[in-house]
């Protein structure tokens, strides 16, 4: 077989129009770059000229184009495994690690019960009712859907003549069958992923409530949104993004209440997303969509619990779910959807609205205690009668603002340190932390007293933000309050702090204005901010996704 590959036409007269050195190789690069996409020719054994995408009727043929494209005979986890059955050769290719043996022995077992296998009747049917076929007129057709429609017992089962398809599918677990002679194959989608069990996210636990969560695999996690929301207009577009990952994004809405014009956005956002993977799920998607960026407020929301996903789905949202993640990102999300909690609506509407508001007194003291304090006790002029109590009663060997600065580092030294210290030692580790370090810091001079005072309060306001990210966030403004604050006193903190509520009046997630209701102000949707209000009291959806439904209730 002659193994030489030569390029098409348009390929060698785009080449002879190349004269400069520079510009071969930039187009060899190219080349190179979209191999997977363009269409390139081969000379096969009969001497006739072939697709390299097109599935070759003789197994030689191809497991040659396997080993170039798969690796096969290198890769040790990529399979062929070559069987006959009813008087047919049979090639089954497939991951190791991906194929479902329970499935797979069961369609083996089908198959080995039957006997010689006639192609077609006299008629030139398979049966006396033959079934509808995308693939016709293909070489050994009779075969393949015969095989496809009476001999394979499996549900989800497609028949394709396209090799790059066969390929795409087994690499996300699917298992594909050759048949010699045949220039088409069938793809059978028997999978099984290494996945852990459905268990209550550390990040949203609630008192009472759902326990389960979702994991790394994306069948998973939809069906558990399912599951809650058995309307048929939800709708599960599923996606594709990465030239070599090929990692799948699920694109998720309710049909009649989601503005179509955030769900096409969204889509094409996606469809033109150019990158070789998503390694990193959720995160990479995150910023792909919403472009370079060093804003520290996250234009999105993340969830870990199926419920919450299905309420901002009723809401009008749109949840994108990327396969190996199990984080689902909620469009669109103001800065008040980061401060809401599971937890407020496991409670009575009094209870809720009264766990609420202490949440936003600890957003807020995890932004403005700490610079606030500081302007008072650098500025004794400022203090009203009545505070002297708020201190500092002694005077440390370090200036306040060094103070704030090395406590607050200090701080995130120890939540890493927490994060990647094995379990068994986190209790020593809390220990060292409070003890050794906050303790006899203070014994030397080093801090004085009210300092791990207040920081410790802006510490607890900060884990108390739902939004792990929005914690984050709001931390760097903290330190960046206090910069203002030492450096240039009251005018300082008062223009760094409106530049921040009008930065983020600015932001806007796609389409939503960050601040809202706030700014722009809308009464009746700061209103349901502010109280969490009884279920059947809601009869309305907010404006801000701009739903085609605006009723919640008949």
């Amino acid at each position: 077989m002659n193994k030489e590959m030569i390029r098409t036409k348009s390929q060698v007269g785009h080449d002879e129009e190349k004269e400069q050195p520079d510009q071969q190789d930039q187009q060899e690069q190219q080349e190179q770059q979209e191999n997977s996409e363009e269409t390139k020719l081969r000379i096969d054994e009969e001497g006739n000229l072939s697709s390299l995408d097109d599935i070759q009727t003789t197994f030689v043929a191809l497991k040659k184009l396997l080993e170039e494209q798969v690796g096969l005979n290198k890769s040790f986890d990529v399979v062929f495994r070559e069987m006959v059955f009813g008087g047919k050769k049979i090639g089954i290719f497939y991951y190791n690690g991906f194929a479902k043996d329970e499935v797979l022995t069961l369609v083996l077992n089908r198959l080995s019960t039957a006997g010689h296998i006639s192609e077609a009747g006299e008629d030139g049917a398979i049966t006396d009712v033959p079934v509808h076929h995308e693939i016709r007129h293909a070489e050994g057709e009779e075969t393949v859907q015969l095989f496809m429609d009476a001999l394979i017992p499996h549900i989800q089962v497609k028949q394709t003549d396209k090799l790059s398809e066969v390929i795409d599918e087994v690499s996300m677990g699917a298992t594909g069958f050759f048949f010699e002679g045949s220039s088409s194959a069938i793809v059978v989608d028997a999978k099984t992923f290494p996945v852990r069990s459905t268990e209550e996210p550390d990040l949203e636990r609630v008192v009472r409530g759902a326990r389960d969560g979702f994991v790394e695999t994306l069948l998973t996690n939809v069906t558990l949104v399912r599951r809650r929301i058995r309307d048929p207009r939800l709708k599960l577009e599923m996606l594709r993004v990465g030239r070599r990952t090929h990692t799948d994004v699920c694109l998720a809405y309710i049909d009649d209440i989601c503005d179509p014009m955030l769900v096409e956005s969204l889509r094409d956002k996606i469809s033109q997303i150019e990158v070789e993977g998503l390694p990193l799920a959720e995160k990479q998607l995150e910023e792909a969509i919403i472009g370079k960026s060093w804003n520290p407020y996250p234009m999105v929301r993340y969830s870990e619990r199926p419920d919450v996903v299905a309420v901002h789905l009723l809401e009008g949202h749109v949840a994108l779910f990327v396969d190996t993640s199990p984080s689902v990102i909620i469009l669109p999300a103001t800065f008040f959807h980061h401060i809401q909690h599971a937890e407020e609506y496991r409670q009575t509407p009094m209870a809720g609205t009264y766990l609420r508001w202490v949440r936003f007194l600890g957003v807020a003291a995890s932004l403005f205690l700490l610079p606030i304090w500081f302007l008072l006790v650098s500025n004794p002029e400022l203090k009203p009668l009545g505070l002297e109590f708020i201190g500092p009663q002694e005077t440390a060997n370090l200036p306040l603002i060094v103070q704030f600065l090395i406590a607050e580092v200090g701080i995130d030294l120890m939540r890493l340190a927490a994060v990647h210290t094995p379990a068994p030692l986190t209790t020593a580790m809390g220990l060292v932390a409070a003890v050794l370090i906050g303790d006899v810091a203070v014994k030397t001079g080093l801090f004085v007293n009210e300092v791990i005072l207040y920081l410790a309060v802006a510490a607890v306001g900060t884990f108390a933000t739902p939004s792990y990210e929005l914690g984050l966030a709001n931390r760097l403004t903290r330190l960046l309050f206090l910069i203002a604050a030492a450096s240039f006193k009251v005018p300082g903190f008062v223009v760094v702090a409106t530049f921040w509520v009008i930065y983020l009046a600015l932001q806007r997630s796609y389409n939503a204005p960050y601040l809202w209701p706030f700014i722009p102000f809308n009464l009746k949707a700061l209103r349901e901010i502010i109280l969490r209000r009884p279920f059947l009291a809601t009869k309305t959806r907010m404006s801000l996704t701009k739903p085609r439904d605006r009723t919640t209730r008949p």
